[in-house]
């Protein structure tokens, strides 16, 4: 069995993290890493005891969400709040980091930024982060990496179709087993 990559490892960590959003517009997590360890992890939602957007619907002045705390900043704050330091540290995240988490991340001395999905790029956070030396690198995310068995049900679906077409079953049937197949994947 071979291992999933740094990368992949640690994506999955803000995938995961992001499944405890409280955001009904987007789910986000973002992990700092220094070392290859995690240091601390972090979800959009609301402060810590406050109303949230899943509970109350968002706050929306000027088309943002004012309730929310981003994933990169409540990562931050936790490394903050705990005295852990961030710099020369990397930020793994699930979407691309909006104008305000970029220059957090600069102040924090976050030197590496991975990112999944990119979402609403702002241009001035690219310069921001070239200017401060900031490395950027979109890492798309493959949850079935993480799962040992992947390839072996990959090969097991292609014998199957390809079975179905060699005894004769349609080949419309055939293709739109296929291209529910291929969305899954994509889904996945």
């Amino acid at each position: 069995m071979s291992r999933i990559s740094w990368h992949q490892y640690f994506l999955a960590q803000s995938h995961l993290l992001s499944l405890r959003s409280t955001c009904t517009r987007l789910a986000v997590g973002a992990t700092i890493v220094r070392d290859k360890r995690i240091i601390a992890g972090g979800y959009n939602g609301s402060i810590a005891g406050g109303e949230h957007c899943i509970d109350n619907g968002c706050y929306v002045i000027e088309s943002h969400c004012v309730r929310t705390i981003h994933a990169e900043m409540n990562a931050i704050l936790q490394c903050a709040k705990f005295g852990v330091g961030t710099d020369h540290a990397e930020i793994y995240v699930t979407h691309f980091p909006c104008l305000q988490c970029c220059k957090a991340i600069i102040q924090a001395g976050i030197k590496t930024v991975y990112y999944a999905n990119d979402y609403k790029n702002h241009p001035y956070a690219i310069e921001l982060f070239e200017k401060a030396s900031v490395t950027v690198e979109k890492v798309p995310f493959t949850p079935l990496s993480m799962d040992p068995n992947a390839d072996k049900m990959k090969t097991l679906v292609e014998q199957l179709l390809n079975e179905l077409e060699d005894n004769g079953i349609s080949n419309e049937s055939i293709k739109g087993y296929r291209n529910e197949y291929k969305q899954l994947l994509n889904d996945f």
